[in-house]
């Protein structure tokens, strides 16, 4: 297999569906992105984190966004997903997600006391330096509640690349042939 970015970049194409990929930062949202981007997907995302009034504007954002591109990654469409679903109707959704103790220890680590008013938005406190009780509740519950709000459906795949999930799954799930190269995994090092 060849490397990932030694392979020839695939020619951009819109998609017959929108792709949210709805799981929360720093659960492999940068290594799904660099995955869709090697099969040819438009991918946008995180987008409006320091906008001071991203609360009020995510919505009109998201659907400005997904207008433009194949797939929305990471904030705001992590928490959006509901609108998302009923304004582009044949939509698939990815949650990414990792283990509360290994996502809060690399949310503190990456984040640290930097506070931006998406995280204020999603956690109720802009950084997750004394705030990790709460973090890891929101956390938590995002992931219960798209579990809950997508049962029975089969437009949601739900991808742990702690427990190695990677091409054959995304693949599967899209359609899609599985390249002959390594699956992207960004911040492989950071836990």
């Amino acid at each position: 297999m060849q490397p990932l970015l030694d392979a020839p970049r695939p020619r951009l194409r819109r998609r017959g569906f929108k792709l949210f990929c709805i799981g929360f930062h720093r659960t492999g949202t940068k290594s799904l992105a660099a995955a869709l981007q090697h099969l040819g997907y438009r991918v946008t995302g995180p987008n409006g984190v320091h906008d001071p009034a991203i609360a009020e504007r995510a919505l009109a954002l998201a659907l400005g966004l997904a207008a433009e591109f194949d797939s929305l990654n990471d904030n705001p469409a992590a928490v959006l997903y509901r609108e998302l679903d009923v304004a582009f109707p044949g939509s698939r959704f990815i949650l990414t997600k990792r283990s509360a103790d290994a996502w809060l220890a690399s949310a503190v680590r990456f984040f640290g006391a930097d506070e931006t008013p998406m995280r204020e938005w999603i956690y109720g406190h802009g950084s997750p330096i004394g705030s990790e009780v709460a973090y890891r509740r929101r956390c938590e519950a995002h992931n219960a509640e798209v579990l809950s709000y997508f049962q029975g459906r089969s437009d949601l795949l739900v991808l742990d690349f702690e427990c190695g999930d990677g091409w054959q799954e995304l693949c599967a799930f899209l359609g899609e042939p599985v390249p002959d190269v390594p699956f992207p995994h960004i911040n492989r090092t950071a836990p």
